[in-house]
């Protein structure tokens, strides 16, 4: 299993996403630089706390010209009572197969790894953040790696994630 890294390229993707339509990374790309993120189930306290802190900090994502796609293994309608639930503004893509997860090397042993890739227009991979433990530090991870792509500044990876206090 190939583990993904700053520079390289992002693997495409297709899947269906919660309402309905068919999403692919080269099709997401149009709109602007991706925040792409794993989680691993719909509804769950730390997958809850992440979307939301994605919502609730979506003015900073759109300001920064990019758009969020959350990718589970849920199903469709799982994350479309997910999306309403919780009002979330961005796209949900269910990967019952595994596929998108490990074409990014997002595995776990017990339960699937958290983890956000912040991928710019040119398909390129610009930052990796990986932490279970931490669910509401992801946006704050992609937004900076977000404002880097924005300022030309080089991106990082923090592959055990972000160890200070929510």
């Amino acid at each position: 299993m190939m583990t993904l890294k700053v520079g390289d390229k992002a693997p495409q993707f297709s899947a269906q996403a919660d309402d309905g339509s068919q999403v692919d990374l080269l099709g997401a790309l149009k709109e602007g630089n991706i925040v792409l993120y794993f989680y691993p189930k719909d509804e769950t306290m730390g997958c809850t706390a992440e979307a939301c802190s994605f919502r609730d900090n979506w003015s900073e994502v759109r300001a920064e010209k990019a758009v969020v796609i959350g990718v589970s293994s849920d199903s469709v309608e799982s994350h479309a009572s997910f999306k309403k639930h919780h009002d979330l503004p961005f796209r949900l893509m269910s990967d019952p197969d595994k596929r998108i997860r490990e074409s990014y090397g997002v595995r776990g042993r017990l339960m699937p790894p958290r983890v956000t890739f912040v991928i710019d227009q040119s398909g390129v991979i610009r930052h990796v953040y990986d932490s279970n433990l931490a669910p509401t530090h992801h946006v704050r991870e992609a937004l900076a790696a977000l404002r880097r792509i924005n300022e030309g500044i080089k991106s990082d990876t923090h592959p055990l994630g972000n160890t200070s206090p929510d």
